[in-house]
């Protein structure tokens, strides 16, 4: 097992030789996006059977890093100049990992789909026609026919290229400018959070413990050589072959993905109850069991005091749909931790401030992914863009600053999630919320600015901001720049190979969706984000016909996860052995069916094995563990995946999805 902390011994007298990025590594990375993007379009967009973009680490990148994992100690004997280094192979998954979710559901995919609707689905009846004027034109194609066969496939399914590259290049930049603004807030707090907190970093565990003994002669490092690991691979294979051959034949006995516990609460009060679903995830109890006790312990507390929220109203007689507004209890969570984790890294805030602004000399920096000035500037110029970006396509100055500043404050409380938990779900954060606060709290009469509908029609127009998980993508930022550092990376070599990796990943994912839909027209499964966009279009042109007030049962749920949270915070402070975690509060509420199962399953096992066997037992089982989860990435993820994909119809009755 290798150590969680790996240094790079440094000769003596001299500074750490640290790896920077190879020509050859990028190059095959580059390489590598091509069938990972084929492979992208065929399962998800195409055929519509398995969501491999939206694991965590994204499937794909699993399945690069398992090949080059296997295939390159073969060629260190064949042809040994040829064979990569460790470094190399790390950047080239940090790079696909980056690059292949760019083009999941939550990113491109959704971006898409979500302005075209406005167009294409208009009808006298739904009154979208009067919003058209409010949309700009540099924003996507003006011609009509352009936006109708994205919906239902051209004639010899080429793509409108020179109609479409305008926008998308402009949109490029947009996508850039939030990458880089979220790197610089990374920069912000990095020394704090790895260097004085000590974050463990668990989704690192796998990529580390795959590629140790790369640079050796070995065919096969120890972790791959761990039988613990092959059993818990086995027991992932076996739980997933029994799910498809149930799918094809019901007389075969299997698990299932989940335990529906609400049918057992048939009459009120235990009805309010509903829904309960235990889902058992192999990847998610396998990454979970390195999560901390504390955390799982949480996950699942929260999740039922939760429950006990709804039915103590339902028993009050106080019945609202959606009560007790898990998601926006999230929100709360969420942006109070932000504060909260400024406020306990200030010092380092105020290094950062010191350094970048009077240039400080007690303060180093040159280990940092950026220089701090350089980080500042960028931060302030990319802010400046976003609300630029927003302004000039028609909202309200004050509106962009709330609506990007919740963004960003829940991928800074996401990230921490990742660095401190390595929870392995995308959707492990208060998705919808950001867009969804802004009506709750101030109403739609408030929005329409000076009478006019624009703002809330672009508000409208980027919900794919707050919907998708493009604020998750920053946790691979973090990962990446601690993966680095832990293996003599250089930062700035990283941080290049993470702005190339956002490019190249966007352009990709532009060529496979629109290859794909004006081949057969998105309305196929590919077109994943026109219905939640049409929704949305439908409740902007409802506010025309009755505006909406302030929604003050959710606002006040929203105050009360902010609440709830800071009490936590303040608790820790004054208890350290307090049990119960802040980060898991939100964790729980922003997805709650689908996270609390394993973590209860996780909190047993833990709590059974240091109980029986001690800290020694528990480190003895993490490869079992991570191979549990391995092997359901390999089964569900890479196998299955391969063969839905381009296996036809009669593949596609086990659906896997990851998010």
């Amino acid at each position: 097992m290798a150590k969680a902390i790996e240094q790079v011994e440094p000769e003596k007298g001299a500074e750490p030789r640290l790896a920077g990025l190879t020509a050859r590594s990028l190059i095959l990375a580059v390489l590598l996006m091509v069938p990972c993007a084929l492979w992208i379009q065929k399962s998800e967009v195409v055929e519509f059977f398995c969501q491999i973009t939206e694991s965590v680490p994204a499937v794909p990148a699993v399945a690069v890093l398992i090949a080059l994992a296997l295939i390159n100690p073969f060629v260190r004997r064949l042809w040994g100049r040829l064979a990569l280094r460790r470094t190399e192979v790390l950047l080239i998954y940090c790079f696909i990992v980056v690059a292949v979710s760019t083009a999941g559901p939550g990113v491109v995919r959704f971006f898409l789909t979500t302005t075209p609707a406005l167009f294409y689905f208009a009808t006298p009846e739904n009154g979208y026609q009067e919003y058209w004027q409010y949309i700009p034109s540099w924003w996507l194609p003006q011609n009509p026919e352009v936006i109708r066969q994205l919906y239902e496939g051209s004639a010899h399914g080429e793509v409108p290229w020179m109609a479409w590259l305008p926008s998308l290049g402009l949109w490029l930049l947009f996508f850039l400018a939030l990458w880089i603004v979220m790197m610089c807030l990374i920069v912000l707090v990095r020394r704090q959070w790895v260097e004085k907190e000590k974050l463990t970093f668990p989704i690192l565990y796998l990529p580390l413990e795959l590629t140790e003994g790369l640079d050796t002669r070995a065919l096969l490092g120890s972790f791959l050589k761990n039988r613990l690991m092959w059993i818990g691979f086995g027991l992932a294979a076996i739980y997933n072959i029994a799910n498809i051959a149930n799918a094809y034949n019901p007389a075969i006995k299997c698990l299932g993905k989940y335990y529906n516990i609400g049918a057992l609460f048939v009459d009120r009060p235990l009805s309010y109850l509903r829904p309960m679903s235990l889902h058992y995830r192999p990847d998610m109890i396998g990454f979970g069991y390195l999560v901390s006790t504390e955390v799982a312990l949480s996950i699942w507390v929260f999740y039922f005091l939760m429950k006990l929220e709804g039915l103590g109203a339902g028993v009050m007689g106080y019945e609202r749909a959606g009560f007790p507004h898990a998601q926006e209890q999230a929100l709360g969570a969420y942006v109070a931790m932000a504060i909260f984790l400024l406020w306990i890294g200030r010092r380092q805030v105020a290094d950062f401030f010191r350094k970048a602004l009077l240039n400080a000399p007690d303060v180093e920096d040159r280990d940092e992914p950026l220089s701090y000035r350089t980080a500042l500037v960028l931060l302030i110029a990319g802010l400046a863009f976003l609300l630029g970006w927003c302004v000039y396509s028609g909202m309200a100055l004050w509106v962009a600053a709330m609506y990007l500043g919740l963004i960003l404050a829940v991928a800074f409380t996401q990230t921490r999630v990742r660095a401190e938990t390595g929870i392995p779900q995308i959707w492990s954060f208060p998705y919808y919320q950001a867009y969804k606060s802004m009506t709750y709290l101030l109403g739609s009469r408030v929005l329409q600015v000076r009478g006019s509908w624009s703002t809330l029609t672009i508000l409208t127009s980027l919900v794919w901001l707050s919907r998708g998980y493009y604020p998750a993508l920053m946790g691979y930022q973090i990962d990446s720049f601690r993966l680095g550092q832990q293996t003599g990376i250089k930062p700035k070599a990283m941080t290049w190979l993470l702005i190339l990796a956002l490019i190249v990943g966007i352009a990709f994912a532009y060529w496979l969706h629109l290859d794909a839909w004006y081949e057969y027209g998105s309305g196929i499964g590919g077109g994943w984000g026109t219905g939640l966009s049409r929704a949305e279009y439908n409740r902007l042109a409802d506010y025309a016909l009755a505006p909406q007030a302030p929604d003050v049962s959710r606002t006040v749920m929203t105050a009360w996860g902010f609440l709830f949270t800071s009490i936590l915070v303040l608790i820790r402070t004054v208890l350290l052995r307090f049990p119960l975690h802040p980060l898991a509060f939100g964790i729980s509420m922003s997805y709650p069916e689908l996270v609390w199962g394993s973590f209860f399953l996780v909190w047993i096992i833990k709590s059974l094995v240091f109980k029986l066997g001690g800290m020694r037992t528990y480190r003895m089982l993490i490869p079992g563990f991570l191979g549990f989860a391995l092997g359901h990435f390999f089964t569900a993820g890479i196998a299955w995946g391969i063969i839905g994909a381009f296996g036809g119809e009669a593949a596609q009755r086990y659906y896997v999805y990851f998010g």
